[in-house]
């Protein structure tokens, strides 16, 4: 057994296990992480930060290809595949390196290898070489994310069926892409790659892309990607691909029957799927169902000592509520008071473009929860800095409670609003009216005025439509 004791083993290097980690060591534990692959888990090196990355490439072509519309001349723009996918594997590395920075800075060990609980109170490691070692720790957080989920009839082989591993970093762009699921990561990849000219189409199984939206937050994406030259099948399933040949032929069902689609490459971005396999969970006795791990409040199993945060827990598998249930987690560990999470705020942000931000109620689930409310909508295409931009698409829509002013909730889609819907996160959190908002002087111009105006018009005020 390695003389390696520790207050805290995390499994998972993710952005809930390595926050996690750091406001551990901050609050005096001894901690560890085990990790087999690179620090910062999907959410640095294959997620949500390369992703970023081949978005804002995608997204500088566009303003070259469009530099005429702001009065500049520019001749032979080309978009580089290969530099692009390039590039965002190293912002990604970077970013890893930093998470190495802060566990020295932390004092925090990293633990290379494949982690496992053992019995109570201990942990398993096998590492690169086969060989295993056994660490003891008082506390053990199960941090392990997620993966790619597989559909039965959608099984990816990495080559032509793929996930969103491979979409971000294939040896060459494809001349036409079929993107199964219209969630985050399937918008996403469908606006990068139609923008640097792949022909792109998305089948949803629901009525409407981006189905956790708001209703008409959809309908203007989709009007959007349809002028952009995407296709867009909605209520919609493939049922088959077949890949024998040189490229997929794509078997789709729809209400009027099946229909053919031929692609180089088929993207399944059909969700996660959470990784519990192999972790020791049966063998301590933590119990799970369905795919997630039961916890309290604080993240506790129903085994003393072991914990579980991020996508393998119930709740939205985004990665700042990871970080924000790990923070929670081990506050409580070392005898502080925190707050729980409240999953009703959560922020959610799709990066495609335009940007999609939302946090609460959407319109029909607040009508569905049995409010009487006052929707206020603002489109960009009255906003002066939206104007001034050359970013007119998209719209600020604010639901409230009539009676007592609570804000219930707002949709946001348009250029930067992930970097707006923090205000209204925060206002929800205070416990703001809409009156106190309509009062809250914003600056002009902005495109975060929208907010204000929006919700002037949710009360017969607004001044700028």
């Amino acid at each position: 057994m390695s003389d390696k004791k520790y207050d805290l083993i995390v499994i998972g290097s993710g952005p809930g296990g390595y926050v996690a980690a750091i406001r551990a060591s901050q609050l005096g534990l001894k901690v560890g992480v085990v990790e087999k692959e690179s620090l910062g888990g999907v959410c640095l090196n294959w997620g949500c930060i390369p992703t970023k990355a081949l978005l804002k490439s995608a997204q500088v072509f566009e303003y070259i290809s469009h530099a005429k519309d702001y009065g500049i001349e520019v001749s032979d723009a080309k978009a580089n595949f290969g530099d692009m996918i390039k590039r965002s594997r190293g912002v990604a590395d970077g970013m890893s390196k930093g998470i190495q920075f802060l566990f020295k800075k932390n004092k925090i060990d990293h633990i290379q290898g494949f982690g496992k609980l053992k019995s109570k109170g201990q942990v398993e490691v096998k590492g690169e070489d086969g060989k295993t070692t056994t660490y003891e720790a008082k506390h053990i957080m199960l941090a392990t994310g997620g993966r790619s989920r597989e559909l039965p009839n959608l099984k990816q082989d990495g080559k032509k069926i793929i996930g969103y591993r491979e979409a971000m970093s294939l040896d060459k762009q494809p001349k036409s892409m079929v993107v199964v699921g219209s969630g985050a990561i399937g918008v996403e990849f469908a606006y990068f790659y139609n923008s640097i000219g792949t022909e792109v189409t998305i089948v949803e199984y629901l009525p409407n892309i981006v189905p956790v939206e708001d209703e008409e937050v959809s309908k203007q994406l989709e009007r959007i990607y349809k002028k952009a030259g995407m296709k867009i099948m909605t209520s919609a399933e493939v049922t088959k691909v077949d890949t024998g040949g040189k490229g997929c032929k794509v078997t789709v069902k729809t209400k009027k029957g099946e229909e053919q689609l031929e692609a180089d490459i088929v993207l399944s971005a059909v969700g996660v799927t959470t990784n519990l396999e192999g972790i020791g969970l049966e063998e301590v006795g933590v119990k799970h169902e369905k795919g997630k791990v039961l916890v309290d409040d604080y993240y506790k199993t129903n085994i003393d000592g072991v914990y579980a945060i991020g996508d393998i827990v119930a709740g939205p598998a985004l990665a700042h509520v990871a970080s924000a249930e790990g923070i929670v987690c081990v506050e409580k560990i070392a005898g502080l008071n925190p707050e729980p999470i409240d999953y009703k705020n959560i922020p959610g942000c799709t990066y495609c473009s335009p940007e999609i931000a939302s946090v609460g109620y959407t319109e029909k689930a607040a009508k569905e929860a049995g409010y009487e409310i006052k929707v206020g909508k603002f489109p960009f295409s009255a906003s002066g800095k939206a104007s001034a931009a050359g970013a007119k698409d998209g719209f600020v829509k604010v639901i409230y409670d009539a009676k007592y002013g609570e804000w219930l909730g707002a949709h946001m889609i348009g250029a930067n609003v992930t970097e707006m819907i923090a205000e209204v996160v925060a206002a929800r959190k205070l416990e703001t009216t809409g009156h106190e908002i309509l009062k809250t002087i914003h600056p002009h111009p902005t495109m975060s005025e929208a907010v204000m105006e929006a919700t002037a018009a949710a009360y017969d005020e607004v001044i700028h439509l």
